[in-house]
Order: structure tokens, then C-alpha cells, then sequence
């Protein structure tokens, strides 16, 4: 079973850039690349992954964080 990143909610933030599974999406496992709008899940953790909806509006499970949640300054 491959490590999941989007499981925790506080390794998330408002404007991160992430990939999701939407509902309709879940059977194929097709990802929505997009950035965080809102976090929707309260709970700190869940296994399947917390919910957000990204700036298109789509809602989803996070599957994977693409920009991490701090970046280093630019040097």
C-alpha cells in the first residue's frame, strides 16, 4: 500500500499546491492537481485522507502534497 502524504492535517495549509481524489474519481484513482481554498476535515488525522476543496471548487481527499508546507527563502 503506498504512504499516503494528506493523511494529517496539520502537514497542510491554505494555498498549498496538492493533488486530490474527487468522489466521482475514486473507483479510476484519477488526481486533481490544484492549490488548497479550504480545509474542510476537523479531525487531525484520516486514513483515507483530509478533505479539502481546492480553488476550482473541487473537493477531494488529499493524496499527495506537491509544494511542501515551507518553503526554504529564496537565496
Amino acid at each position: 500500500m503506498p504512504i499516503m502524504e494528506g493523511q494529517y492535517r496539520d502537514k497542510l495549509h491554505l494555498g498549498q499546491e496538492v493533488e486530490v481524489v474527487t468522489k466521482r474519481d475514486q473507483k479510476t484513482g484519477k488526481l486533481t492537481r490544484g492549490r488548497i481554498r479550504w480545509i474542510l476535515t476537523s479531525k487531525p488525522f484520516h486514513s483515507r485522507g483530509i478533505k479539502v476543496m481546492l480553488d476550482d471548487r473541487s473537493v477531494g481527499r488529499v493524496q499527495h502534497i506537491i509544494q511542501p508546507a515551507t518553503e526554504p527563502p529564496d537565496v
